[in-house]
């Protein structure tokens, strides 16, 4: 169980709420670690914008984002955004084989040179980014932009950001439904689901 409550629509602001509602209305569900950042609503305010902007925008594919964000999840061992993420990550179009093997994306023939550079850079970023070289940051020049690398590097930063938050809180996977708007008596018998 979390350490921390998660927040209930009904105890939000109207502003907050709305958030809510929005990512609802999107996902079929309000995420846990989102219901427990609510406690501090400027930086859930601030998150959320901050977290449509990597992941919604750009010249970096949405794909391509979710799967450097699976392998940062996998490396920080994180099975709260790895519940998730792995889902998106298929439904963009990565196969189960390759997201359930994708530690061994260097001896793989079914990613890109730039796909690889991009799961290299998620890898050694994660475990220290002090360790980063010059031969990396040119061979990733290769394949991207400077903006692009800096798009790159703000969702394998943003997911290290998330990974730690959720271990540290032991955030569990959300559930279809979680968070949303409180249904009547009626409709929330099992013959519902």
């Amino acid at each position: 169980m979390s350490r921390i409550s998660r927040c209930e629509r009904s105890d939000l602001t109207p502003g907050i709420a709305a958030l809510f509602d929005t990512i609802y209305a999107q996902r079929g569900n309000v995420p846990n670690m989102f219901r427990v950042m609510a406690h501090r609503p400027e930086i859930f305010a601030t998150m959320q914008a901050h977290f449509a902007a990597v992941l919604n925008t750009g010249t970096v594919s949405t794909k391509l984002k979710e799967l450097i964000i699976v392998r940062t999840s996998q490396v920080n061992d994180t099975p709260y955004c790895l519940a998730s993420h792995t889902i998106l990550a298929r439904n963009l179009g990565w196969s189960d084989d390759q997201l359930a093997h994708l530690a061994e994306w260097p001896q793989r023939n079914d990613f890109t040179p730039a796909e690889k550079a991009a799961l290299r850079l998620a890898e050694t970023v994660t475990r220290d980014a002090h360790s980063v070289t010059d031969e990396q940051f040119a061979d990733l020049q290769r394949y991207y932009s400077e903006g692009e690398i800096v798009e790159l590097l703000c969702a394998i930063g943003l997911f290290n950001y998330f990974n730690r938050f959720n271990n540290a809180l032991q955030m569990e996977p959300t559930k279809p439904g979680e968070g949303g708007p409180a249904q009547p008596a009626e409709t929330t018998s099992a013959g519902a689901h």
